[in-house]
């Protein structure tokens, strides 16, 4: 079993980098079609909100009061580290394919990894994991959904 604070740090690192990440790129490439603004994107998310979300977990299990200051801080430091890897991972295919096959290879392998995640959490939990999975991937397709909706408005608003 792994500790609390790693535990908490992975999870919400994953998710968020998958999820944030996937909503960035899906929403700058309908709005804008540009490499380079997704490139930029992505490592703001891995730097600006790797470290917000660090914040965030910090004083979150702060709040909590029965961690220690050495669980609060591996809390804090394997969130900002799995953030920022999750996030960064998106730069892969951006760089290597044609942008709208990188925006289809990132989609599927972040839902793919939000999946393998959802599958392993709701086993250890007793759970069925169909209905852990489904939840989470229909709240990762509504993100991309909503942002790709977001960035087409802005494209047709001010072109």
């Amino acid at each position: 079993m792994t500790k609390h604070s790693i535990r908490t740090g992975l999870s919400f690192g994953l998710t968020s980098g998958i999820i944030t990440t996937l909503g960035l790129i899906i929403g700058l490439h309908s709005g804008t079609k540009s490499k380079l603004v997704i490139i930029g994107g992505i490592l703001t998310i891995a730097i600006a909100d790797a470290f917000s979300d660090a914040l965030g977990i910090h004083i979150s299990e702060e709040s909590k009061r029965y961690f220690g200051k050495n669980e609060v801080w591996e809390s804090t430091i394997s969130t900002l580290f799995f953030k920022s890897i999750f996030s960064l991972m998106f730069i892969v295919p951006v760089l290597i394919f044609e942008l709208s096959a990188a925006i289809l290879i990132s989609v599927l392998w972040g839902l793919f990894l939000l999946a393998v995640f959802s599958f392993i959490i709701a086993r250890e939990q007793n759970e069925n994991p169909l209905k852990v999975i489904s939840e989470h991937i229909i709240i990762a397709l509504l993100v991309i959904t909503i942002t790709h909706l977001i960035g087409d408005w802005v494209s047709v608003r001010f072109s």
